[in-house]
């Protein structure tokens, strides 16, 4: 751990349990209420004014904001959110990966609905074939998770959880297209009737592939996509609930040579990357609430992913399996929450053609975690997870053990000013599929050999204030301080015909903070600000330590006017700065600009326009991404946008 951050945690720690006892605190005025939002990720059916654990939630409403700039996947979510970073790793294919607190995406557990089906051979493309439309909110952990989520959970969790049906029933379409030719077209239906309800999504997105800079080569490549997510579900009495559900996509992405993906390669013109993808899964959830609001859950996931990777003169495929099954009983008292379970995960990845690269892990984990009430301003949640995987391929096998305990504690000194303060040990097993091995397309990678797994210990702690100013008029501030330390870190080294994987000597630390300002008037005027300071270094690096593709400073604006019912405004900035690349060269600094609007027409239509990157910042202008020749390109590190400038604009209608 840094010298600086660790006696920062500890001694805000100290401060925040003596301002807590301090019986002198007084009475103030309660504050307008927030609004009462359940969240998932806990379990324990708390509210987030209530959850020790630290999780910042994206609702209904945004996600339906970030929708219009986005319909086909929720990248667009999560890359306007502080302390989230989407990563582009292809500069042809478009692929991209999450980033928190500035560690690589394989740190960040995605999850849909609890479910872990989105790593290893499939966590390059998970954003691109995650749609938003039928999201009810999107949770996010930041810093260690380990307790409820095991292993791969170190940076942080990302869970996106998915609408349940009601009686009232919900039937939403929306059409789009934008000028850099894409169009999309997307359906979500769901209805209760008796003791049977059914979700129902389906998604087409169309790319044609798009050329801003006039280089010959695509932005973004020629794609489509399709997705079909059908859920059923039983409820034969009012405490029991059987779930069944599938969802399916597939699909092609050819980016690279313009001529060639026309159809008119030449001796000159023959580049190009192409990636066909199928993936299905297939859940299964059972619920029961038993007496006392006690309650058990099995949850139950099949995940199949078929991907091929083609460049010319070279083919990557492989076939990745992931079985989860997860029982857990959780308990109710007065003062307490008590969740127990066990889980099991397998997962499997056999490369087509050969089995180079083959590898697959077995885990099998018990876990417990108590919320405990202590008083009504003092709630502690501490939990314990031990897990013990075994991995393998044709190289090696190993069998490890993991104890991985978590403690947090939320503080509410008064009306206005809370707290929380929390840690824990991580772990993540090795593996090939990196943001670095992504780009390469897995060329001349050697399998893993005699590796060891990944371990971590982290912490965040924050403050919170909020206050009404005047009747019509709410500020809130939130200020986040976190620390990470991956020890043993899986790099790559370079053998000269191949690279190779090994364990670095010295560690990984991440530490910085976040702070998050947001004031509202009357409800109809919203204005947030956000700012990121991130310093995170590879101690193994000799000379200049910064992790790449990171910026150190990074601010987000957004400016809201709404009428509900009627019309919605929006403009947001964001500055980011300088960022080290892979070969050390340092970029530039950029502002980018979007505004949105939405009309509604009639009870049940509306109307949007959103002006994406208006400013046209764009990697291009600042250095060509392309460079050699163009049967033989190379590609710089993506920093930025490389589409430019983007107008979309469509219908949506809600009944």
């Amino acid at each position: 751990m840094t010298k600086i951050a660790l006696p920062l945690l500890l001694l805000f720690s100290i401060c925040s349990m003596a301002q807590v006892q301090n019986d002198t605190i007084k009475k103030e005025k309660e504050p307008e209420e927030l609004e009462e939002v359940k969240v998932q990720s806990t379990r324990t059916s708390r509210t987030i004014r209530n959850t020790p654990t630290r999780i910042e939630t994206i609702d209904a409403e945004e996600l339906d904001e970030k929708g219009n700039m986005k319909p086909g996947n929720v990248s667009m979510v999560l890359h306007e959110s502080t302390g989230l970073q989407v990563q582009q790793t292809s500069a042809t294919s478009g692929n991209a990966s999450i980033r928190v607190q500035g560690l690589d995406g394989r740190y960040t557990q995605l999850l849909k609905d609890g479910y872990p089906n989105f790593g290893n051979f499939a966590s390059g493309l998970s954003i691109l074939e995650i749609p938003p439309l039928d999201l009810k909110q999107v949770e996010v952990i930041k810093g260690p998770a380990s307790t409820l989520f095991g292993g791969g959970a170190i940076a942080g969790v990302v869970n996106f959880i998915s609408k349940t049906p009601s009686e009232e029933g919900e039937y939403n379409f929306i059409l789009n297209h934008s000028n850099i030719r894409q169009s999309n077209f997307g359906a979500y239906a769901s209805e209760r009737k008796g003791k049977f309800g059914y979700t129902v999504l389906g998604l087409l997105n169309l790319q044609k592939a798009y050329d801003v800079d006039n280089d010959d080569f695509s932005e973004t490549p020629k794609s489509n996509n399709f997705t079909i997510n059908p859920k059923i579900f039983y409820y034969p009495n009012e405490t029991t609930t059987f779930m069944l559900g599938n969802s399916f996509t597939k699909a092609s992405m050819t980016g690279g040579d313009m001529f060639v993906i026309a159809g008119s390669s030449n001796d000159l013109h023959t580049y190009f990357e192409k990636n066909e993808t199928i993936r299905n899964t297939t859940v299964f959830e059972f619920d029961k609430i038993m007496a006392g609001k006690n309650s058990f859950k099995l949850k139950q996931s099949l995940s199949i992913f078929d991907r091929k990777i083609n460049i010319p003169n070279y083919e990557f495929a492989g076939f990745n399996t992931n079985v989860f099954t997860d029982a857990s009983y959780l308990w109710n008292t007065k003062k307490q929450t008590i969740i127990a379970g066990l889980n099991i995960l397998y997962d499997n990845f056999e490369q087509k053609n050969i089995s180079t690269l083959d590898s697959k892990s077995f885990t099998t984990g018990a876990y417990i975690q108590q919320t405990w009430d202590i008083s009504e301003n003092i709630k502690l949640e501490n939990g314990l997870r031990i897990d013990n995987v075994s991995y393998s391929n044709p190289n090696f096998s190993k069998n490890q053990t993991f104890i991985l305990p978590k403690v947090s504690a939320l503080f509410k000194f008064n009306s206005k000013w809370s707290s929380r303060i929390g840690g824990g040990l991580g772990y993540k097993i090795p593996t090939i599929f990196t943001e670095q091995t992504e780009t390469i397309q897995y060329q001349n990678v050697e399998a893993l050999n005699n590796v060891k797994s990944e371990k971590s210990i982290g912490g965040t702690t924050d403050v919170n204030f909020r206050t009404n100013i005047s009747e019509d008029f709410v500020f809130s501030i939130n200020q986040m301080l976190f620390l990470t330390q991956i020890n043993k870190p899986l790099i790559l080294q370079n053998n000269g015909s191949s690279i190779s994987f090994i364990n670095a000597e010295k560690p990984i630390v991440s530490n910085g903070f976040e702070t998050n300002v947001k004031f509202i008037f009357k409800e109809d005027l919203k204005f947030f600000v956000g700012y990121t300071f991130t310093d995170a270094k590879g101690k193994y690096l000799s000379g200049n330590q910064f992790l790449p593709l990171l910026p150190k400073n990074k601010l987000n604006m957004a400016l809201i006017f709404e009428k509900e019912h009627n019309f919605k405004l929006g403009l947001e900035g964001f500055f980011t700065d300088k960022q080290y690349l892979y070969n050390g060269t340092q970029t530039s600094t950029f502002w980018e600009f979007g505004f949105m609007a939405e009309k509604t027409l009639w009870k049940n239509y509306s109307f949007f326009i959103n002006f994406e990157n208006f400013t046209d910042t764009r990697q291009s202008k600042y250095k060509p991404v392309v460079s050699g020749s163009h049967s033989n390109p190379t590609f710089d590190d993506i920093w930025t946008h490389t589409e430019g400038a983007t107008i979309n604009g469509g219908i949506k209608l809600k009944f």
